[in-house]
């Protein structure tokens, strides 16, 4: 795919063009938004994203529309399963409705900043080491396997992460909110306030989601422009969803499986590109190993689809029948929406 710099520099105008509007409506007026704003403005995202990936389809073909669109997918549903992380990051530092979108935003600005330069560099790995898509498809496996016998037990054990934890113990820091502001002046002495602590908590958590993420949709596409767009559709979205699924995410109960399923289903693609690509003498001689069956982009678009519908499905079916309290047994303990 022939990606012209003059694109590159669209795309990345267009999207600071986007998130800066986004981030200014926020912060002029800071509120919980209503369901009726979330669902146009997560319209507006997803259209957006249809809409591109047809422009994929008319410049350079289908077969790179059905990687964006596949990608998009993988990245959208990883997502999901990390909005109930955000969850309990927001009810562990009692954020105020009214500043959560807020925090949402500035952490995912950050978040994309940091995968734009994770995928650089993953990228470059690819193109110059192919044996990396061994070693990505190995960790899908093992994260896939990981994630399946936790089920939603890790998202109750949510810990600080050591940046965060050392940003609370060497900078000043004040308990009290103060509205948008993340630093304060107090007695002359410049302070932290506790939306700084949230928001760096939301960058840094993204960017641990994204060792999942990106090698996954690697596993879609090796070309480094839709893997980037793929991301940044997916982010743009991912606020309106918090706040528009909230309480739909206690019922996804089997989610994790289905995640996981997927995880295991892209590891086991990149494997056997990594066979035929095959360099490594340790392995078949160093030669290419032509038998490996190759999975097409149409297939993994249908499992994708397919895994995702059964796991929606079967988990709202299955949670009908189950009392809040089965339901918490199955996902975790989640935050009640209706109670701030």
């Amino acid at each position: 795919m022939d990606v012209p710099t003059w694109v590159w520099i669209a795309t990345a105008v267009v999207t600071v063009v986007i998130f800066t509007f986004d981030l200014a409506i926020v912060g002029r007026r800071p509120h919980e938004p209503s369901m009726r704003e979330c669902t146009a403005y997560l319209s507006i995202y997803v259209g957006l994203a249809v809409i591109f990936g047809l422009g994929v389809w008319y410049t350079s073909g289908g077969t790179y529309a059905l990687e964006f669109y596949s990608g998009w997918l993988v990245e959208y549903s990883l997502s999901i399963d990390n909005l109930f992380i955000f969850i309990i990051i927001m009810s562990k530092f009692a954020v105020p409705r009214e500043l959560q979108q807020y925090a949402l935003m500035i952490g995912i600005v950050m978040a994309l900043v940091m995968r734009a330069i994770f995928i650089a560099v993953g990228a470059a790995a690819i193109n110059n080491f192919s044996w990396v898509f061994y070693l990505f498809g190995l960790f899908l496996i093992y994260t896939a396997v990981k994630l399946a016998r936790e089920g939603g037990e890790d998202e109750d054990e949510y810990e600080e992460n050591k940046l965060v934890l050392w940003v609370e113990k060497r900078f000043p820091a004040t308990k009290e909110w103060h509205g948008r502001s993340i630093f304060i002046k107090e007695n002359g002495k410049r302070m932290i306030t506790p939306l700084f602590i949230v928001i760096l908590t939301l960058g840094t958590t993204d960017l641990l989601f994204a060792l999942d993420s990106i090698p996954a949709i690697f596993g879609i596409t090796k070309e480094p422009y839709l893997v980037l767009t793929a991301n940044i559709f997916a982010l743009m979205g991912l606020r309106q969803l918090y706040f528009l699924i909230g309480g739909l995410l206690q019922r996804l109960i089997y989610l994790s499986y289905g995640l996981a399923f997927l995880l295991a289903f892209i590891g086991v693609k990149l494997i056997l590109h990594a066979m035929h690509e095959n360099e490594l003498p340790f392995i078949n001689g160093g030669e290419h190993i032509t038998w490996a069956p190759e999975i097409p982009i149409w297939l993994s678009l249908v499992v994708i689809i397919a895994t995702l519908a059964v796991t929606a499905v079967v988990s709202l079916w299955a949670s009908r029948r189950m009392t809040p309290v089965e339901q918490d047994a199955a996902t975790g303990p989640r935050r009640d929406w209706d109670d701030d």
